[in-house]
């Protein structure tokens, strides 16, 4: 038998500051961090996979002005992305247009912290 992927297991975000990372996604976004994150990260219950902020791996370098994750697509649901627009826009958060209609609903992309860009779509 040849082993294959089911599909994703874990998400998490390099950051160099995960303390700050960490109450963007608990103030802005409301999530809550799962018990016994280790002491390096922030893991947070989501479901159905966990996503993190986490200190960088050894060898990896988060300095300059690179855009963070480019090349990456990192979408979080929500229940209602036009509340959660404006909550995010009346919190100075940079957002990157309007919600717009997708395939996978109302949608529309922000930058979190460290400059990750993360699209947010409406179930």
């Amino acid at each position: 038998m040849t082993a294959t992927v089911e599909g994703p297991d874990f998400i998490a975000l390099q950051v160099r500051g995960v303390p700050a990372a960490a109450a963007f996604f608990e103030e802005h976004l409301g999530l809550h961090r799962a018990p016994g994150s280790p002491p390096n990260a922030a893991v947070f219950a989501t479901t159905p996979i966990p996503f993190a902020v986490r200190e960088p791996l050894p060898d990896t370098d988060l300095t300059g002005d690179a855009t963070r994750g480019l090349g990456v697509a990192l979408w979080l649901r929500t229940g209602d992305a036009a509340e959660l627009h404006a909550r995010l826009v009346a919190a100075g958060v940079e957002v990157a247009g309007p919600v717009r209609d997708s395939p996978f609903g109302p949608m529309f992309t922000f930058t979190g912290p460290e400059g990750y860009r993360l699209t947010v779509h409406g179930s």
